[in-house]
């Protein structure tokens, strides 16, 4: 049985080994450079937009950001109640490179399954509709795509600062800032990352357009019980993880894109909706696939893992216990020097990774005991998760949820036709 002295080093290992290695590979960080003869240029992409709105100054915005890429065509998704008010948006900014097209339901695994078929060129892109480009980031994303075994490649975002942020917008902030730090190590070491993010990310067209990706993005099951439509960045990810193929997160200034989050309370939510979805897919790469354990060892640690941890205040309460139980033999002020050090060590653990973010806020540095609070808190947001991991509502954005019903379908729903009992 281990004493408390070896369960101290065990879990301080476990735990900060990979901060250790990740603080490394991030800061070393080297992009894939711009080839000085690319084979791949703007006009081989085509950008696929799923949207339900697609109204308003930050749907116009991301048009105009994406049309000043150069691309070949964008299309537009959405559902048929909105099809002519979206063609009249579309319309409105003059460009021929712009079509839209729709789909019965609110779902995006079905948006882009309608568009897919429609894609001309070698690399199809997806983005979100709430995204700032920069005038760049397509040479970047498809220098990437130089190397031929690269599949997928992911973009680094930012928050669009808001001109008064308020606490809301600081840790949705920090949210993107601490998935920069990690997808960049997890990059840089094996290739691995958890989730090309759908915000903006680029596939090459063939591996989309096979039927058999058809089918296996149509016909995921969670459990056994149900059809899965949500977490479509996830399976797309894994995708290319279990068909050999590597992925690649261009993280430099010229492809960082800004984004909306949530700047009230609703942030909680979506903190709750990306927390399911890290549940759903992490497990079914670690303990269903496998793929990840052979291909990306360090990110199947680094992240993957990660998501069985415990919550943060109990793993730093247990360090805290073991290192008691191991120097209560120690005089009082040995006890208190070891104390001491392990805490601040904890505490800057707590804001390595967001180091970026407070050299380009200052004035954000005395929130920082906020962000640590709600990492404790947000460990309680993880757990609430994992026991409700069937259920795929939004809850933060309007019209989002009209269509939940068909994110994740009760097999014994199902016509009979589609319905089947896939691998627990």
């Amino acid at each position: 049985m281990l004493s408390y002295a070896q369960a101290f080093i065990a879990l301080w290992l476990y735990r900060y080994v990979r901060l250790i290695v990740n603080c490394i590979s991030h800061w070393t960080f080297k992009p894939i450079p711009l080839p000085e003869e690319p084979t791949l240029t703007s006009k081989d992409v085509t950008i696929i937009i799923p949207t339900i709105d697609g109204e308003g100054s930050d749907f116009q915005q991301t048009l105009h950001t994406c049309l000043g890429t150069d691309p070949f065509e964008i299309v537009l998704v959405t559902i048929d109640a909105h099809l002519k008010r979206l063609t009249g948006v579309a319309a409105s900014i003059h460009s021929s490179r712009i079509r839209v097209i729709s789909v019965a339901h609110a779902n995006k695994r079905r948006q882009m399954c309608r568009a897919l078929p429609e894609v001309l060129t070698k690399i199809t892109l997806f983005a979100d509709d709430d995204v700032i480009w920069p005038s760049k980031v397509l040479d970047w994303i498809l220098a990437a795509f130089e190397k031929p075994d690269i599949g997928g490649v992911g973009t680094c975002q930012r928050l669009q600062r808001a001109d008064h942020p308020n606490i809301w917008g600081f840790l949705a902030a920090l949210y993107l800032e601490r998935r920069n730090f990690e997808i960049s190590a997890t990059t840089h070491l094996d290739g691995g990352v958890s989730c090309l993010s759908g915000r903006t990310v680029a596939y090459r067209t063939h591996i989309l357009q096979d039927p058999e990706f058809t089918y296996g993005f149509t016909h995921e099951y969670w459990l056994g019980k149900y059809q899965l439509n949500t977490d479509d960045d996830n399976f797309v990810t894994r995708w290319m993880v279990s068909h050999g193929w590597k992925t690649y997160v261009q993280y430099c200034r010229e492809a960082e894109l800004q984004t909306t989050l949530e700047d009230n309370p609703k942030f909680l939510k979506q903190c709750l909706r990306w927390s399911r979805s890290n549940w759903r897919s992490n497990l079914t790469s670690m303990l269903y696939e496998r793929h990840i354990w052979r291909q990306q060892p360090w990110c199947a640690y680094a992240l993957h893992l990660a998501t069985l941890s415990p919550p943060a205040i109990i793993g730093d309460g247990l360090l805290v216990f073991l290192l008691s139980k191991t120097t209560q033999n120690w005089d009082a002020q040995s006890q208190r020097h070891a104390l001491g050090v392990l805490l601040l060590w904890m505490f800057i653990s707590k804001f390595v990774k967001l180091l970026g973010h407070f050299i380009r806020y200052p004035q954000d540095a005395f929130l920082l005991p906020i962000s640590i609070l709600f990492g404790y808190f947000h460990g309680l947001i993880k757990v609430y998760a994992f026991f409700s991991l069937n259920v795929t509502a939004w809850g933060t954005r309007k019209g989002a949820d009209t269509d939940d019903k068909y994110r994740m379908i009760w097999l014994d729903k199902l016509p009979s036709k589609t319905a089947r009992r896939a691998p627990s």
